[in-house]
């Protein structure tokens, strides 16, 4: 009960946070976010609020002047039966126009990707924050490692010393 209690919880930031990309954050330089409706089936709605998502490997992607959402797995709810929805479909991206061409040209720029980062609810209905992302190299993720690693080092230490 109480778990059930902590995840329809609302976030400080007024939304109900789904899913998290959490190596998107580790494989690429995220440039900038972008809020978007998902345009869903109600089988996918109630699995979404199950929290039946995985945004491991998805990508957005410009089609005929549309946004994609590819790869997303969103699990069958088991009650829906033989009238429920594809796990892995394409689903479509409720954006402005303005943001779209806008989002258009940076991608077709070398190296930017379009990720998405979380899926949540926000007003009842599910959103999709999107980034413009760069992918970074090998090294780069090494440093990032390094980094997070000696942060905490400092952070144990003083911890520690404050004792």
């Amino acid at each position: 009960m109480a778990r059930e209690k902590a995840k329809t919880e609302s976030n400080t930031n007024g939304y109900d946070l789904v899913a998290d990309n959490r190596k998107a954050r580790h494989d690429f330089f995220i440039e900038e976010s972008v809020e978007a409706g998902l345009a869903l089936v109600g089988t996918e709605v109630k699995s979404l609020r199950d929290h039946r998502v995985n945004l491991r490997d998805s990508y957005a992607r410009i089609r005929s002047g549309e946004a994609f959402l590819y790869s997303v797995h969103i699990g069958t709810y088991a009650p829906a039966g033989q009238f429920g929805h594809t796990e892995t479909r394409p689903r479509k991206l409720l954006m402005h126009r303005r943001e779209i061409d806008r989002l258009w040209g940076r991608v077709r720029e070398q190296g930017y990707s379009l990720v998405p980062l979380r899926i949540y609810f926000k007003d009842g209905r599910a959103k999709v924050e999107i980034a413009l992302a760069k992918g970074k190299k090998l090294y780069d993720k090494r440093e990032a490692i390094a980094r997070k690693t000696s942060r905490r080092e400092i952070e144990r230490t003083l911890k520690n010393r404050n004792r």
